[in-house]
């Protein structure tokens, strides 16, 4: 799936059900469901769902627990928008073509 691809599903009623938790997180981000998108992975200990929890605390508007997310995924905020940041993950967690 492209990127573009990704971002047309969020025109459905539902996210694909071959999407991975990290990526249904993301397409739930992207459709403005935060509460549906970290119910996606809030639960997850790996580093993937970590940096998505870590952006979805960051988007709203939680930065110390955001930081304590990126610490738990071995990375720091980033200084970019969180439009690009949502972009970047998503490209992240899409599967290789």
């Amino acid at each position: 799936m492209t990127f573009q691809e990704f971002t047309d599903s969020l025109k459905s009623n539902k996210p694909d059900e071959q999407f991975s938790p990290q990526l249904k997180a993301l397409w739930y981000d992207g459709r403005g469901e935060w509460d549906k998108a970290h119910k996606e992975v809030d639960h997850l200990s790996d580093s993937g769902s970590a940096l998505i929890h870590a952006y979805l605390h960051r988007k709203e508007g939680d930065i110390w627990n955001a930081d304590y997310w990126y610490r738990s995924a071995n990375a720091t905020r980033p200084r970019i928008a969180l439009d690009q940041e949502w972009k970047n993950l998503v490209s992240k967690f899409l599967p290789a073509q």
